[in-house]
């Protein structure tokens, strides 16, 4: 039987889509064997707290999305509505773990700041804003998108086969949100760099900076996946920057949580700078 191009390009999209994904679990599963220690050590002994409750949900929300991808990918599947479903699932899970993981970003730039008020009334109109866009816009695409299924036998999975620009914009407003957050955390570094900050000033400005500069590549590179490729390929990207902020955010915050008891060992009258259970200013010095 022969095929068109269309259908060998989609079949091949959905191949290297599955292989991708599982690349990802496996990615994750070495991560988290890898950091077990340091994750059980974090979860056992550290106050519980709105901020570890936002830990906890950003480690294992891509372990959920994952399973959810992997499932869409190997379970043959002959209902398009099924798949809108799960599509939708996985939409609302990525969300989810963009805005935990974005907000252990966004306390620390706010402590960095001193806890300044029109900083937090910026974040508080903005943040909002741009995730109601974002949700408003993710959902009324999938609804009206249509999924298909390889034509070609053996070949399992669905995609959606008609696609919108708008699929793009969630980035843009994402990408714009970090570039952002990044001059903030710039700006406060170039304020301060007279003074001798403390080694936590530093560590939380290193780390703001790398996170941001990473999450602006992913966004910038699914803002053009979105708009150039079709099949599966167009969001082959999308939950490989939720999966990698995920990871980025709570390694970060492992670490910082572990140099705060290590200075409460060192100094007996407690913790200097800030816990991140409160996120009090950093502008103590060591």
């Amino acid at each position: 039987m022969e095929y068109s191009a269309d259908d060998i390009a989609a079949a091949r999209s959905l191949q290297i889509a599955t292989y991708i994904y599982a690349s990802m679990a496996t990615f994750w599963i070495y991560d988290y064997a890898c950091s077990l220690h340091e994750e059980w050590t974090f979860l056992l002994l550290s106050y519980w707290s709105k901020v570890k409750g936002m830990y906890i949900v950003t480690r294992y929300l891509p372990f959920v999305l994952l399973v959810a991808k992997l499932y869409m990918s190997f379970t043959p599947n002959e209902n398009t509505g099924k798949c809108r479903v799960l599509d939708n699932v996985d939409t609302g899970l990525g969300i989810v773990s963009a805005v935990c993981s974005e907000g252990f970003f966004v306390l620390r730039t706010y402590a960095l700041w001193n806890n300044n008020r029109i900083l937090l009334a910026a974040m508080l109109i903005t943040i909002p804003t741009f995730v109601g866009a974002s949700i408003g816009i993710a959902f009324t695409t999938n609804a009206p998108a249509t999924y298909a299924i390889s034509a070609i036998p053996g070949i399992v999975g669905c995609y959606q086969s008609s696609t919108s620009f708008r699929l793009f914009i969630p980035f843009l407003l994402l990408s714009a949100f970090e570039l952002g957050l990044m001059m903030l955390t710039l700006m406060r570094a170039i304020q301060s760099w007279r003074r001798t900050p403390s080694r936590l000033h530093v560590v939380l400005v290193k780390h703001n900076v790398f996170y941001y500069t990473c999450g602006f590549l992913f966004s910038v590179a699914n803002i053009f996946t979105s708009m150039l490729l079709q099949y599966s390929y167009h969001t082959m990207l999308y939950d490989f920057q939720f999966m990698i902020l995920a990871i980025l955010a709570t390694r970060m915050h492992r670490s910082l949580w572990q140099m705060s008891m290590n200075r409460y060992a060192y100094n007996s009258c407690g913790l200097v700078g800030i816990p991140m259970s409160d996120m009090s200013p950093v502008n103590s010095t060591a």
